[in-house]
């Protein structure tokens, strides 16, 4: 951060950025850009209903490094801001848009950039790193608005927010008292041609004034990209928006002309909020001066903030840095204060935090917020007063996956990553309880005994433990003791106690290869952990990335605790770490001082011979095996398996296995692992000779033929010549259930619901796998549950989709 000295030698304010802004710029441009394009009154009521708010302080919380980062429409923030839409930034530095643009895409937030602006939107998509949107205004022209939708698209611009307050623009009177005129060269650079010069000469004959809901509608039928409406101010209109297929709103009163008497953003907010609870996507733009703004914003229901003036502020002042440098300390100034507020997290911020004395007002009379608004009859609960993990979008993903799924019963799903159901017998469950049974008889345990083993709770770190120890020996050439091993209810409650053993507080670090299994990234959010994403590379992880990323960790004051991968045909991307990586990734755990959480459960259900486990190379315990029964013999029974054979020595020096703490975890949480579940599973490894392997010859071998089968349907479907004049490419694994398809289009729910809808074809969106954003172009494949001829036509549709999606 730069902050370069002000005016008495010490760092620029947000302040000093205005007045430097004002003394470069001509008087009747400071006017314009200062003005806005609302009433000047109901500007000023933005900013003092902020000044009226007054944030909780709290002590010894524990809160030191507050993760910023959120998710928007499936995109990771690096923080809840983005840069407000404001036309014509060349009016104040030659770079205009260009600068902000890089600015924002350093700073890891969002350019919401104007129809108005003046460099074209392909020489702004070339600077940004971070997500573009559209700020749209609906022209009388439709095939105008149209044309500006799709260009927008076909630059990498991926939402729309359609300004639906600007019939009647604002009064600009200090424009009119300056007879202010945009200066010569100053235009619209993306609708050159159409004769507009200022947004006051165009609104009467350009603008459509008598827009209605339906507008939403047709946005959504020209173009794939979500829409966001801009200017609501009463929970009446965002359940209309929400109604109308609207993704989000954002709560605004300057984009025109507003009622005598209309209330602040920040006093509208909280009836917002609570109308759409957390269906939609909330935004607030007007009044942002400061971070603890932005942290009141978020308090009262925003899930995010756009910031604008001051940007422009700092773009005349110092261009792209001046720009960097407001939006650092904006970001800057939000951490601080929700250290001091004791607010963990962006997903933490509720209406606790807000002191009841100061909530926001409407219409005069004293109206308090949610924090001091009754809870409900009976039992009646406020959502945000929950853990802050309920309203995170990780633990959403699949709820709307599923939700896609039942809605289009017809549709072939390549969504859902569990076992073929062709392989299941009934009857089989019943002679692997028996088996079982007869295998503690022969143990010498009694009658009573062996019933106690079925029907009695049972050790809380299994029963079955000698038996998964043999397996592990005979199927992955892992020996280690079975005091070492802990059976869970599925590999899902071993990452939960890792993770909760691990990760003691906020300075320990959980790094995930990225993309990554979902399972981690929620398990981490349960528990506040904030999981630190190691990107993978085109061909696969790559140890000089974790150890970049251990590094910066370091450099945080933070001590990287955990790495978790899955090493063989991951999920999601399906990617294999190479041998080398696997020696290399060892000695880095052992050279950095960190445990490796091994989740690796597609091994024995693919085709061929495996690259060796990790936890088979392992020979100074570095690694913590995740494992799972789940894929490989039998996925209702819920049975998984944490190795953690790590020694642990306590102040007196006394030592025991990293297996007796899980357990003590495991006690608090589901107590044991079903004993019934634990006989089934038990029962088919000892059916199988001791080990899981010789249970998958045949489903390795199907597995394998449907990835086949796939990969060739796509090879017919989507020639090479065509895919490459589309932008498509695929992988090609060797095992496993997954694979992606990266397309030129955003493979995001509305292009899976439009998928699903139209062509009859379920995915997953990849940009679900990416912990701090990602994937946006990219879809999941999974080929495990569907016959072969499910697979042939559902491939068949998939392709028709994408060649339409990518054409238009």
């Amino acid at each position: 951060m730069n902050h370069r000295g002000g005016a008495a030698g010490g760092p620029l304010t947000l302040a000093d950025y205005a007045e430097l802004a004002h003394r470069r710029l001509e008087p009747g441009v400071w006017d314009f850009v200062t003005g806005g394009a609302g009433d000047e009154r109901t500007l000023a009521a933005n900013s003092a209903a902020f000044d009226r708010v007054r944030l909780r302080p709290r002590v010894l919380s524990g809160v030191a490094q507050p993760a910023l980062g959120t998710r928007i429409l499936d995109r990771t923030w690096a923080a809840p801001l983005a840069v407000a839409p404001m036309a014509y930034h060349t009016l104040v530095h030659s770079d205009g848009e260009v600068a902000t643009a890089a600015a924002a895409g350093a700073a890891g937030v969002p350019f919401v950039v104007s129809t108005f602006a003046g460099r074209t939107f392909e020489d702004i998509a070339a600077a940004s790193t971070a997500p573009l949107w559209l700020q749209l205004y609906c022209f009388r022209d439709r095939g105008l608005t149209r044309g500006l939708v799709e260009r927008a698209a076909r630059a990498g611009f991926e939402a729309l927010v359609l300004t639906a307050d600007a019939p009647r623009l604002g009064r600009r009177l200090r424009d009119i008292r300056n007879g202010f005129r945009l200066p010569t060269g100053i235009e619209p650079a993306n609708l050159s041609g159409s004769g507009f010069a200022s947004p006051g000469d165009h609104a009467r004959e350009a603008f459509d004034p008598a827009l209605d809901w339906a507008v939403v509608e047709w946005l959504r039928s020209v173009s794939p990209l979500p829409v966001l409406i801009k200017g609501i101010l009463t929970a009446s209109d965002a359940r209309r928006a929400s109604e109308a297929g609207a993704h989000g709103v954002v709560v605004s009163n300057h984009g025109g002309r507003q009622l005598d008497g209309a209330p602040a953003t920040l006093d509208v907010l909280p009836e917002i909020a609570a109308e759409l609870s957390g269906r939609r996507t909330v935004l607030l733009d007007g009044g942002i001066r400061r971070g603890a703004d932005v942290l009141a914003a978020l308090a009262l229901g925003a899930d995010a903030v756009l910031v604008g003036r001051p940007v422009l502020h700092g773009l005349a002042a110092a261009g792209q840095d001046g720009v960097a440098d407001v939006l650092g300390m904006v970001t800057e100034e939000l951490a601080d204060a929700m250290v001091l507020a004791g607010c963990p997290s962006v997903a933490g911020a509720g209406p606790a935090l807000v002191s009841a004395s100061a909530l926001p007002v409407q219409g005069g009379d004293e109206r308090p917020a949610a924090a001091d608004r009754p809870r409900g009859a009976g039992s009646g609960l406020v959502k945000e007063e929950l853990h802050t993990s309920v309203s995170d979008p990780v633990l959403d993903t699949m709820n709307f996956l599923n939700e896609i799924t039942h809605r289009y019963p017809d549709a072939i799903s390549f969504a859902p990553g569990r076992p073929y159901d062709g392989f299941f017998d009934p009857e089989q469950i019943f002679a692997h309880i028996r088996r079982y049974m007869d295998h503690l008889a022969a143990s010498g345990k009694s009658p009573a005994q062996v019933r106690d083993a079925l029907f009695q709770y049972g050790p809380t770190s299994g029963q079955i433990r000698e038996l998964v120890a043999e397996s592990l020996r005979l199927d992955e050439d892992i020996d280690v003791p079975a005091e070492s091993i802990v059976v869970t209810v599925g590999c899902q409650e071993a990452m939960l106690l890792a993770l909760r053993a691990l990760i003691a507080g906020p300075d320990d670090a959980l790094l995930v290869s990225s993309p990554c299994y979902v399972g981690i990234t929620g398990a981490a959010r349960l528990l506040d952990i904030e999981p630190t994403a190691v990107e993978e590379g085109a061909d696969g992880f790559r140890c000089a990335a974790l150890e970049a990323a251990i590094r910066a960790e370091r450099g945080r004051g933070r001590r990287p605790r955990a790495f978790y991968v899955i090493p063989d045909h991951s999920n999601p991307s399906g990617a294999t770490m190479a041998m080398d990586e696997r020696q290399e990734l060892l000695k880095l755990a052992a050279r950095e001082d960190f445990l490796i959480l091994e989740d690796s459960p597609y091994r024995l259900v693919s085709p061929g011979r495996q690259l060796p486990a990790l936890k088979s190379l392992d020979r100074e315990r570095r690694v913590v095996q995740l494992g799972s029964f789940a894929k490989s013999l039998f996925p209702g029974a819920r049975v998984g398996y944490a190795v953690a054979d790590q020694l642990v020595t306590d102040r007196s020096g006394n030592t025991g296995l990293l297996a007796d703490e899980l357990t003590r975890i495991k006690s608090m949480v589901t107590v044991n692992t079903s004993a019934l579940s634990q006989a089934v599973v038990g029962g088919m490894l000892l059916a199988g000779k001791g080990g899981a392997a010789e249970h998958n010859t045949d489903t390795a071998h199907y597995y394998g033929e449907a990835m086949r089968a796939t990969l060739r349907q796509l090879d017919i479907s989507l020639p090479e010549a065509e895919r490459a004049e589309l932008g498509v490419r695929w992988n090609r694994p060797g095992g496993g259930f997954f694979l992606t398809v990266k397309v030129p289009f955003l493979a995001d729910n509305a292009a899976l619901a439009r998928s699903a809808e139209e062509f009859g074809v379920i995915w997953t969106p990849m940009s679900y796998f990416y912990p701090q954003g990602g994937g946006e172009r990219t879809l999941r494949l999974s080929v495990s549950y569907l016959t072969h001829a499910d697979i042939d036509e559902g491939t068949a549709r998939l392709a028709q989709f994408i060649k339409v999606a990518a054409r238009h």
